[in-house]
C-alpha cells in the first residue's frame, strides 16, 4: 500500500507573489521551519535539483536529499521527486495554485512509498507530513500575507 497526502491552504496573496515566494528553492530555509539549508546543485531550464537539509532531530541527525522540481507557469503547477529517496522507494509531488476571489488555493500532493526497512509504514508517514503540512502551509500563509501586504500591488 503507497502513502498519499494531499492538503490544501488559501493565502491571500497575488498569485504571482506567492508563486514566486515558493518556487524560490534558495529561500526554503526561511519559508519553511523544518529546513536549515537548501543548496542548489543544478540548473536545467525550468528543472533545479537541489539539496535539502533539516534542522537536526531530537537524536541530532540532520537528514538531507535531493530533489528535483519542475515549476510550470502556464499551468502553476510544480512537479517534483527525490532523486535520493532515503527511507522512500519513490516520492512524487505535485503542486497546484489556483486563483480564488482575493487569494490562491494552493495545494499539495504528495505520493510515496515506504522501503520496507524504514523506521515508519507508509501510513505513519502519511500522517506524520500531514500534520507537517498543515505547520508548513500555515507558516508560508503568514510570511506570504506579511509581504503582500506590503506589495504596491494587489491581484
Amino acid at each position: 500500500m503507497a502513502g498519499h497526502a494531499d492538503n490544501e491552504i488559501i493565502i491571500a496573496s497575488p498569485i504571482d507573489l506567492l508563486w514566486n515566494m515558493t518556487n524560490d528553492v534558495r529561500s526554503w530555509p526561511t519559508l519553511f521551519s523544518e529546513y536549515s539549508a537548501a543548496e542548489i546543485l543544478e540548473e536545467r531550464g525550468p528543472t533545479t535539483r537541489f539539496r535539502l537539509t533539516m534542522h537536526p532531530d531530537a537524536d541530532g541527525n540532520e537528514w538531507s536529499w535531493v530533489s528535483e522540481r519542475t515549476p510550470d507557469p502556464a499551468t502553476r503547477t510544480v512537479r517534483a521527486h527525490r532523486v535520493e529517496p532515503g527511507w522512500f522507494k519513490y516520492m512524487h509531488l505535485f503542486w497546484e495554485y489556483t486563483q480564488v476571489p482575493d487569494a490562491v488555493r494552493m495545494r499539495w500532493i504528495q505520493d510515496f512509498e515506504m522501503k520496507p526497512d524504514a523506521p515508519l509504514s507508509d501510513k505513519q508517514m502519511t500522517k506524520r507530513l500531514n500534520d507537517n503540512t498543515v505547520i508548513q502551509m500555515n507558516r508560508i500563509r503568514q510570511i506570504v500575507e506579511e509581504a503582500a501586504d506590503k506589495s504596491p500591488v494587489r491581484t
